[in-house]
């Protein structure tokens, strides 16, 4: 650790032998706490000078790694409809931060951490578990937004609020109490459902498109806008209170917020008055006792960083161990590491992990959920006996098998209860699984030639020179029991027909350019889920025209998947309110880690996310189906009375959509209405 320590005695200041300055300590003034202001957990993360060998071996892992995210041409200036939305040239602006100096290691990461926010991907990340969500900074205040009588809208604190604040902040609710001035000291209870006019002095729609040009992992602004509210997920263990972007900061950065606001019956009186964040001790982040020991125990690459040889006993006892660096930030609850192995993931990445925070019990579903609920798998009967709720907070859980099963056993038991139509709810599922949403698909919609023997989309991966070499080399013998994801063993050609042994999958290489760049992909890759482990029923569980898929907009990677295919495939309607490590596991089982195109190995504890195939385009297969418009068919409003309670917003959508029209010939996706207009 001599590299800590010369990073923290360039902060002395030397005049003469007499006349030195103890450096201070900010890590060690916070240590063993767990809150703190923004103020201080910034000192601690700022006192790192970036030093050189870190700032280039950083650049130089995310620019070879992006050798193998399929869209890093695309994403220079994506095709309409989001030609407005995502520009963005990673290469470009990593030449720029090799050249830029910074004050800190610490600013150089957030540079970096918002070059790649600006994809707006959610699979292409750069996370450091040094910086992120090492201390989570939080308001007590989250914000929704609201539809009135009129159609109008407005930007309210939650009326929740203080019921959130209270269960899960009750150590430092003494505090933001105290803070609050004059007659509203002590009255935190009282801002609740308050309406926000200003926040920081301006509309609170500047601060909602602020976020939304910040927030990234989205590539719809609309669905980057609903990130600053409030909203509500099914979780593993419940039902879970997810802050928003407003009230839940990844990086300690911001001190307080100015607001403007009228109260709930205040007669219209306005109060206006700041209120400071506060930044709590992350859950992944480990103890320290001093700037040494948290770059020690948190900054340094750990052995789970990086990739390992598949058929080196010790590396991979080692990583089952260590575990996967990027579960922490996939947007997921924890999964079997021996399912990982065997079954695709398709899973967003973000900076702040997955919320433990839980929705009030009085806005959680009152109804018992049906003895074949499981996990993060919800199933409920509506009062109306005749409509079915699936509550599917992920496609991901900790047992495959049991998840799958549990999936099929559950609709069963909707249909013999009653139910003749199906409400999926999908609120801030960030994916999982890609064959339990082709599943999911399958029975729902039944055998048809939307579902087999593809019920996803067929896909392609780039084709750079180093990945040819890791085929070339797999094809030669280097991967014997088929371990790797670039084994053809693995995949199916266009007409899902498995790869027979020795075949070079990405050959004959397809060639395009790209905003200009020239660039290479692999042929057409078909199915890659069927046959199931389980038979699917012959006909469909539910009619295409009586399903609906109800989400915020924040519905991703295998969540996106299923409701894509659903919606384009069957006609269902909506309604909206791969690592660096895995590429670097192909890299040196198939021994060209020395290799000049390779990465090098992270020096810091870091996490890289990249997009490892495009899925081809349905209605226009000349274009990925990443770059093609998802528009919900119905907005739906939320309002005081139903927001973030799932129950009030099913029987709503029920009551507006199903029974509120005549039958409609195709199933319909709805969103929940968060985004201003």
């Amino acid at each position: 650790m001599a590299w800590s320590l010369l990073t923290l005695f360039t902060t002395i200041t030397i005049a003469s032998a007499s006349q030195w300055t103890a450096p201070i300590d900010h890590c060690a003034a916070i240590a063993g706490q767990k809150w703190v202001s923004p103020a201080q957990a910034r000192s601690c993360l700022s006192m790192a000078a970036l030093e050189p060998k870190i700032k280039s071996n950083t650049i130089e892992v995310l620019n070879k790694t992006l050798a193998f995210h399929t869209s890093v041409n695309y994403q220079i200036q994506a095709p309409a409809p989001f030609e407005d939305d995502v520009h963005e040239d990673l290469h470009a602006d990593l030449a720029r931060i090799s050249l830029q100096e910074y004050s800190s290691e610490f600013e150089f990461h957030l540079d970096i951490f918002r070059t790649f926010k600006r994809a707006n991907d959610g699979h292409c990340a750069a996370l450091n578990y040094c910086y992120d969500a090492f201390f989570v900074t939080y308001l007590p205040v989250p914000l929704v937004l609201l539809t009135g009588e009129d159609g109008s809208q407005a930007v309210h604190i939650a009326p929740e609020a203080y019921q959130v604040a209270k269960a899960e902040f009750g150590d430092n609710l003494e505090f933001w109490e105290n803070a609050l001035p004059g007659n509203l000291k002590g009255q935190l209870r009282s801002l609740s459902g308050a309406r926000v006019l200003l926040i920081n002095g301006q509309s609170p729609l500047v601060a909602v498109n602020a976020n939304a040009l910040t927030t990234g992992s989205y590539q719809s602004f609309a669905t980057r806008q609903n990130s600053f509210f409030s909203s509500y997920h099914r979780g593993r263990d419940g039902w879970e209170y997810v802050m928003g972007n407003f009230a839940q900061h990844v990086h300690p950065l911001v001190d307080e917020v100015h607001l403007a606001i009228q109260r709930v019956n205040s007669s219209g009186e306005i109060d206006i008055f700041s209120l400071p964040y506060r930044s709590r001790f992350g859950s992944a982040s480990n103890n320290f006792t001093d700037f040494v020991s948290y770059r020690a125990n948190n900054c340094v690459a750990a052995k789970r960083t990086n990739g390992f040889d598949v058929y080196d006993a010790v590396a991979v006892m080692e990583a089952e161990v260590a575990g996967s660096p990027a579960a922490y930030f996939q947007q997921q609850p924890p999964i079997d590491p021996v399912d990982a192995k065997k079954h695709a993931l398709n899973v967003i990445l973000d900076g702040t992990p997955p919320s433990n925070i839980a929705l009030p019990e009085e806005l959680q579903p009152s109804a018992t959920p049906l003895n074949d609920s499981y996990s993060v798998a919800q199933f409920y009967l509506l009062n109306d006996n005749s409509t079915g709720v699936l509550a599917l907070g992920s496609f991901s859980a900790q047992s495959f098998a049991t998840f799958q099963t549990s999936l099929l056993a559950g609709l069963n038991d909707l249909k013999n209860q009653g139910a003749m139509r199906l409400l999926v709810d999908v609120t801030n599922n960030g994916g999982g699984y890609i064959c339990i949403a082709h599943w999911l698909h399958r029975i729902i919609i039944g055998r048809s030639e939307t579902t087999e023997p593809q019920a996803g989309l067929d896909s392609t991966m780039r084709a750079g020179p180093l990945a040819q070499l890791i085929v070339k080399q797999i094809v030669n013998g280097s991967d014997p029991d088929e371990l790797l994801s670039y084994n053809p063993q693995q995949w199916t050609n266009a007409s899902h027909v498995p790869f027979p042994k020795g075949h070079d999958l990405l050959h004959p290489l397809v060639k395009k350019t790209i905003n200009g760049h020239d660039d290479m992909f692999s042929p057409r890759l078909g199915q890659e889920c069927q046959p199931f482990s389980e038979d699917p029923p012959m006909k469909g569980l539910f009619k295409p025209k009586d399903v609906l898929i109800v989400s915020n907009g924040r519905c991703a990677s295998s969540c996106s998947l299923f409701s894509i295919t659903m919606s384009k495939l069957d006609g269902v309607k909506t309604v909206v309110s791969t690592d660096f490590s895995t590429i670097d596991t192909e890299i040196k089982s198939t021994h060209l880690k020395n290799h000049t195109l390779a990465p090098p190995d992270f020096l810091t504890n870091s996490v890289q996310g990249t997009t490892w195939r495009l899925g081809f385009g349905l209605t226009d297969p000349t274009t990925p189906e990443e770059w093609q418009d998802h528009t919900a068919d119905i907005s739906f409003p939320l309002t005081v009375e139903n927001v973030n309670k799932p129950t009030a917003i099913w029987e709503a959508i029920v009551k507006d959509v199903f029974d509120g029209e005549e039958l409609f010939q195709e199933p319909k996706f709805i969103v929940q209405d968060d985004a201003l207009l």
